[in-house]
C-alpha cells in the first residue's frame, strides 16, 4: 500500500457520505463504503499503469478541490474522478464505457441514489471526448482537472508524457509521434481546453505552451518520443 492510499480511502468514505444524501432529504443507507476504495484502489495500482495511478486520482481530486465553486453536484463530480480511469487497459479502446459501468454496478450498492449514479456514469463518459456543452459545469469541472495536467511545469509536463509513453510501450515511436501529433493538433485547435472560469485562467496559457512546444518537437523529429494517449 502506498502513503497515498490511506488519505485516498478516507477521501472516498467522505465521498460517498456526502453523495448518499438528496436535496430532499437524509442519507440513505447502505454498506460499508471501505471494501468498495479497497477495490477502486486496487484497480488504480495495477501494474500495466504508469501515469494513470493513484497519483493520477489524487490530482484530479485535488484539481476538483480547487474548481468546487463551479460544480452544480461535487459528490458526483468526485465519484466520477473515482471511476473515470478505473478500468484502464492501455491496447482497448472500451475503457471509459467499462469504468461508467462499473460506477453504474457499484453505486447502487453503496446506496447512491440513481439520479447522482446516471450523473456520474455520464461524466465518467464524458471523459472519452472532453468536450462538456457549454451549460454543463459538472462536466467542466470534471474535465478541467482531468487535463490540468497539460499545464505543468516543463518538468513535469515531460514526466507526464513519459509515463504515458510507457504505458503504450507496445506502441513502435513512428506511430506514437503520428498519432500524438494528430491529438496534440486537435487540443490546440479548441476554442479553450478549459471551460471553467478559473481553469481557463490558471491554465489554459501554460497547457497551450507545453501543447505546441511538443508538437514543435514532434514535427521536427527532435525530442524523446511523446506519448499517442490523451491528455487525461
Amino acid at each position: 500500500m502506498s502513503d497515498s492510499r490511506p488519505d485516498l480511502a478516507a477521501r472516498w468514505a467522505a465521498t460517498v457520505a456526502r453523495a448518499r444524501g438528496t436535496q430532499e432529504g437524509p442519507g440513505q443507507e447502505g454498506p460499508a463504503p471501505a471494501p468498495y476504495a479497497d477495490n477502486l484502489l486496487r484497480r488504480w495500482a495495477e501494474p500495466q499503469r504508469r501515469y494513470h495511478t493513484t497519483d493520477h486520482l489524487t490530482a484530479v481530486l485535488d484539481r476538483i478541490d480547487e474548481l468546487a465553486a463551479h460544480a452544480e453536484d461535487l459528490p458526483a463530480v468526485q465519484l466520477a474522478a473515482w471511476f473515470h480511469d478505473a478500468v484502464y487497459r492501455p491496447d482497448r479502446s472500451e475503457n471509459e464505457e467499462r469504468s461508467a459501468a462499473l460506477a453504474e454496478r457499484a453505486l447502487p450498492e453503496l446506496g447512491v441514489p440513481k439520479v447522482r449514479t446516471a450523473e456520474v456514469a455520464r461524466l465518467v463518459r464524458l471523459t472519452v471526448t472532453h468536450d462538456p456543452a457549454p451549460d454543463d459545469r459538472d462536466g467542466a469541472v470534471l474535465c478541467d482537472a482531468d487535463l490540468a495536467v497539460l499545464a505543468g511545469t516543463p518538468d513535469a509536463y515531460a514526466a507526464y508524457a513519459a509515463a504515458v509513453r510507457a504505458e503504450y510501450g507496445f506502441v513502435p515511436d513512428p506511430d506514437f509521434r503520428a498519432g500524438r501529433a494528430a491529438v496534440l493538433r486537435q487540443l490546440l485547435a479548441l476554442p479553450r481546453l478549459f471551460r471553467t472560469p478559473t481553469g481557463h485562467d490558471r491554465w489554459e496559457a501554460p497547457a497551450r505552451h507545453n501543447l505546441a512546444t511538443e508538437l514543435a518537437l514532434l514535427e521536427s523529429g527532435g525530442g524523446t518520443a511523446r506519448p499517442a494517449g490523451d491528455g487525461g
